[in-house]
């Protein structure tokens, strides 16, 4: 499907790319700082899933329909800006980092993580822009498509679950008091409020 000198080519590259900090780590410091180290990685597995479906789409060629028509791009930016807006009013409400972590708590994070790294239009621009590069046209597409948002998952999900639990191990220390509990709350809403601002001033290029 894929030749090895091509995959192994791709590999560096894609790990390059996954240790480059971006939204989709800092999504993952901000559950963890928030809710603990179970939280992050299950943001991390949601981010993963999304940035699958990225592919996915990109290799049935629904991400040139995204890169066409202005209007879908913003519809689904304006979506993403919302939702993160809504986490940081939940941060700041709920404080950072819960007595004890609920399961509920890791599904809420896995759902998060998949709808955050979803409603970022840009993610299947890039995936439009990076992975072609490797794909030769002559074998069946989506497959190679496939195989490559694999690898990009993968990295993201070991880099980012690692980020996301080193901050979450942070968060856990202050969990007993008030005070520090709710400056993590409010760390955590400005992360959020950050990446709204870094999605809402997204140009399409």
């Amino acid at each position: 499907m894929i030749d090895w000198p091509v995959l192994l080519a791709f590999v560096p590259a894609a790990l390059a790319l996954n240790l480059t900090p971006g939204a989709d780590m800092m999504f993952c410091v901000g559950q963890g700082l928030r809710a603990g180290p179970r939280a992050a990685l299950a943001a991390d597995i949601g981010i993963a899933l999304g940035a699958f479906v990225h592919v996915t789409l990109a290799g049935l060629g629904l991400g040139a329909l995204v890169a066409a028509h202005p209007g879908l791009f913003h519809l689904i930016r304006w979506v993403g800006v919302a939702y993160l807006l809504w986490l940081a009013v939940q941060s700041v409400r709920g404080g950072a980092v819960p007595t004890e972590i609920r399961p509920a708590s890791a599904r809420r994070a896995l759902r998060a993580g998949f709808i955050v790294n979803l409603t970022n239009p840009k993610v299947i621009l890039f995936v439009l822009a990076f992975v072609p590069q490797f794909v030769d046209p002559a074998r069946p597409v989506l497959p190679q498509f496939l195989v490559f948002g694999l690898v990009l998952a993968l990295g993201g999900l070991v880099i980012n679950g690692a980020a996301g639990v080193f901050a979450g191990g942070i968060g856990r220390r202050f969990v007993a008091a008030e005070g520090p509990r709710r400056v993590l709350g409010w760390i955590s809403a400005g992360i959020f409020t950050s990446l709204a601002l870094r999605l809402a001033l997204l140009e399409k290029t």
